[in-house]
């Protein structure tokens, strides 16, 4: 395992922990995969601050190896925007692919904001949509 990516992994099951507000999930019966995602990928677009007003933000795990960033918006004309980066966890680190297409591997502030995110996101998916301790991965009582 590279150095990036056993740096990421220590960071995804770190110790220390970020308090943020509370997004509400909601569970009716028996969720399926798609709702799930719903449910993390609400949570995950909150963990890079407040989503503007007009903006639809999404930010996701697809698998174990692949996270998905999206945005939608209309511009100061009204025009529609949108905006996707997927990022893929490979052995030497962390590459992101953004529309272009452009390919490069992320590294400095934003390789540990990526990494401060997912293990925010793995955190409070845990918590709030699987009810299990992030640590452990017990269901809560």
């Amino acid at each position: 395992m590279g150095r990036v990516l056993r740096k990421i992994v220590t960071l995804l099951i770190g110790d220390d922990t970020n308090v943020r507000p509370e997004v509400k999930v909601v569970r009716t019966g028996k969720l399926t995969d798609r709702d799930l995602l719903k449910q993390e990928s609400k949570i995950g677009a909150t963990l890079f601050g407040p989503v503007p007003k007009g903006h639809n933000r999404e930010f996701f795990c697809l698998d174990e190896s692949t996270w998905i960033w999206h945005e939608e918006w209309k511009d100061e004309k009204g025009v529609a925007r949108q905006a996707t980066v997927r990022y893929e966890i490979h052995p030497k680190g962390v590459l992101k692919v953004s529309e272009g297409p452009r390919y490069q591997f992320i590294e400095g502030q934003e390789l540990h904001n990526f990494a401060q995110a997912t293990r925010l996101y793995y955190e409070q998916t845990a918590r709030e949509v699987y009810k299990r301790d992030p640590k452990t991965g017990l269901k809560f009582a």
